[in-house]
């Protein structure tokens, strides 16, 4: 639209040379005025342009700084892992008893990060987190086989046989999410009884999957 204003405007001039002498100042001033403008057209857009710039850079560095973050955190999270086996050495039944029993895991075949005691059967999360437990039963014929897992005492999930006429077997596992101090152990039901040698038959073992 500019344009075409200018155009009729210098046609208008270019009519009469008294015309253009009266106009030519009038035009010299349109242009200057159109020049200024467009200038300040294409100051705005490249401040704009700038502005755009300057915040995909700062959204790109905060993303990159919280990937950063994750993985140093992930990378320097406390190493969580345990199993063990029910006897150190030896051959045997653990029960039947009249109560249930915490059993006592003696056998360990690995305990990194030291959250497992060996001497009380329980495992101590030491940081919050997503954690995998699992735990073994076995037992040769007779009285019932029967191991509950526990989350600082209350049952979470358990295995069973039911008299089994010679050997048997079970196992469960679970996904927990532990708070920092939260202890976790398997418990022997009363009048039941679980079988273990050598071979490690019966077990228990668990890992942090990864904090929270």
């Amino acid at each position: 639209m500019t344009m075409v204003v200018l155009q009729v405007v210098l046609l208008l001039c270019a009519g009469s040379s008294l015309a253009t002498d009266s106009c030519s100042p009038n035009v010299n001033i349109y242009i200057h005025k159109i020049s200024l403008n467009l200038s300040k057209r294409r100051m705005k857009a490249s401040k704009r342009h700038t502005l755009l710039t300057f915040k995909f850079f700062l959204i790109t560095y905060f993303i990159l700084l919280y990937i950063s973050y994750q993985s140093i955190r992930l990378f320097t999270a406390k190493k969580v892992a345990f199993s063990a086996g029910l006897l150190e050495s030896g051959t045997g039944h653990t029960g039947p008893i009249n109560t249930p029993k915490t059993l006592v895991y003696k056998k360990v075949f690995s305990n990194i990060g030291g959250a497992y005691d060996p001497n009380t059967g329980v495992f101590t999360a030491p940081v919050k987190g997503a954690y995998y437990l699992r735990f073994y039963g076995h037992s040769h014929g007779g009285p019932n086989m029967a191991v509950s897992l526990l989350k600082n005492g209350k049952t979470q999930c358990s295995v069973f046989a039911w008299k089994p006429t010679s050997n048997g077997n079970a196992s469960n596992g679970v996904v927990l999410t532990l708070e920092t101090g939260d202890q976790i152990s398997t418990q022997l039901w009363q009048n039941t009884w679980v079988f273990d040698d050598p071979a490690s038959y019966t077990s228990f073992g668990g890992f942090l999957i990864f904090p929270l």
